[in-house]
């Protein structure tokens, strides 16, 4: 038998709340003002199954064509859940992310803003939205840079009336993290934003002392994921 077979993922998800609950509590915050998001990038139905009854409903998809693939059906069984898009978003993918998620993570550009600010307005969706910063200003990735930060998320409100809650970010592989989400939540403050969507299953209990109010875990839930097709 395959030893990924036997991961349980209710044990794990239970453990990993219950760090969640711990940092919070470490940090004067309540437990409650931390969302898990149950990252389910590349797992099947029969993988997430175990996570919805156990009674969590918060699942992150990282592409649009993959959450396109397996969670209209998820939703017709647990039509209380709420999928968040955590991977970077093309435009021309726009309306089914609009179609399909109720939290969009990687608002980045002027271009993905406006796309979506049209496909609200022609289906009456107006999924939550958050900018993706590029704390560690890496070529490679997407989110808007820090110093562009202000002005970006003034753009989504004003000009194009996106309905923005928070920031989202992805700290540089090998740097201390908590550098990241302290400047995070700076530009959150100063833009009157109180949702940050950051920490992974390697430091989201870091993030939850920085004040995250989203962490999105996958692994320590639901095992290594499998290679991609």
């Amino acid at each position: 038998m395959d030893a990924d077979t036997e991961i349980d993922v209710a044990a794990n998800l239970r453990a990993v709340l219950d760090e969640i609950a711990a940092a919070a509590h470490a940090a004067g915050r309540d437990p409650a003002g931390v969302t898990l998001v149950a990252v389910t990038k590349l797992h099947d139905a029969a993988r997430i199954r175990p996570a919805l009854e156990a009674g969590h409903r918060v699942f992150g998809e990282n592409r649009v064509q993959e959450a396109a693939a397996k969670w209209p059906a998820l939703r017709e069984a647990w039509p209380d859940l709420t999928l968040h898009l955590i991977g970077p978003l093309q435009t021309n993918k726009a309306r089914q992310a609009v179609e399909l998620f109720d939290v969009i993570e990687t608002v980045d550009r002027p271009k993905l803003a406006r796309e979506l600010a049209k496909e609200m307005e022609k289906t009456g969706r107006r999924p939550r939205c958050f900018v993706q910063v590029n704390t560690g200003a890496e070529p490679q990735k997407a989110g808007v840079l820090p110093d562009r930060a202000d002005a970006f998320i003034a753009e989504c409100r004003d000009r194009y009336d996106l309905p923005v809650d928070g920031l989202m970010c992805i700290p540089p592989v090998g740097e201390e993290p908590s550098l990241h989400f302290a400047l995070l939540r700076e530009i959150a403050l100063r833009n009157g934003l109180g949702g940050l969507s950051m920490g992974m299953s390697g430091d989201y209990t870091v993030a939850v002392q920085f004040g995250a109010t989203l962490v999105r875990v996958g692994t320590a839930i639901f095992g290594e994921r499998p290679a991609a097709g």
